[in-house]
């Protein structure tokens, strides 16, 4: 039976999703969790890394339980909740068709960012969000925003992990990228086919960096659909991990199990 995880998490005390080495990244606390509950190692999938300090509340991952389980998918959700740490939640578990894959299935993601520009940034919000006191504009801030809905190469806005090549497909489509106000600040959402390394991050940046005026949108507009060469260099901010929020992971019918 493959079982597919919905997963929440606080990431600022963890080293990202992705397992490594030394340990404290979410997938680690989920593999041993799982390990305690079946008694024997399991192999779980993820459908993608979220770097340090980035939160969720869609992760989503798959696993197959041993043959010779017991538990159905309810039953799952408790039994890893009590071997993890209260930063991170199972939300819910459910049996999906032997095809599915949490990575390869995925149709698309929902992120978002958020922003505080109060003068003082309250201390409940220290980490989840990016605090910035300095006027921004919320109009050119939306306008920029826009520039990046669409299908396009975004090479100059992705971080590399050092395993790019020539094959490296740097082609995404954004389907939207809007704008909120919330009351201490603004959230930025995006809707896209799939996500470079850093790229939220570093469209974020850029924007608010056109909000404050001090990069031209004009300039942001050309870092778009750049060859290789790169003549107008990459975008010119990061912004900050404490912001961001993997929302969702969009899946379509190949979910269901067969009957």
């Amino acid at each position: 039976m493959r079982l597919k995880l919905t997963i929440a998490y606080d990431g600022r005390p963890f080293l990202g999703w992705q397992s490594q080495s030394g340990g404290n990244t979410v997938q680690d606390f989920l593999n041993e969790a799982l390990e305690a509950t079946a008694k024997q190692p399991i192999k779980m999938h993820g459908s993608g890394r979220t770097d340090t300090g980035v939160h969720a509340l869609g992760q989503v991952a798959h696993f197959d339980a041993p043959e010779d389980s017991t538990m159905n998918p309810y039953n799952w959700v408790p039994a890893l909740n009590t071997k993890l740490p209260a930063t991170i939640r199972v939300m819910s578990c459910e049996e999906v068709s032997a095809e599915f894959h949490s990575r390869f299935s995925a149709m698309g993601k929902r992120y978002y960012y958020d922003v505080c520009t109060d003068p003082v940034l309250p201390p409940l919000k220290a980490g989840l969000a990016w605090h910035l006191p300095r006027l921004l504009d919320a109009d050119v801030l939306q306008q920029a925003l826009k520039c990046f809905e669409g299908k396009h190469d975004y090479h100059a806005f992705a971080a590399y992990r050092g395993n790019e090549d020539e094959e490296t497909d740097y082609v995404r489509r954004i389907f939207s990228a809007s704008l909120t106000a919330l009351p201490d600040g603004y959230r930025m959402s995006f809707h896209g086919d799939g996500f470079l390394y850093k790229m939220v991050r570093m469209i974020v940046g850029s924007a608010i960096k056109v909000a404050q005026g001090r990069l031209r949108l004009d300039d942001l507009g050309l870092l778009l659909d750049q060859p290789m060469g790169l003549p107008h260099g990459k975008a010119p901010m990061c912004a900050p991990a404490d912001g961001l929020y993997l929302r969702e992971v969009i899946y379509g019918v190949q979910m269901e199990p067969k009957a």
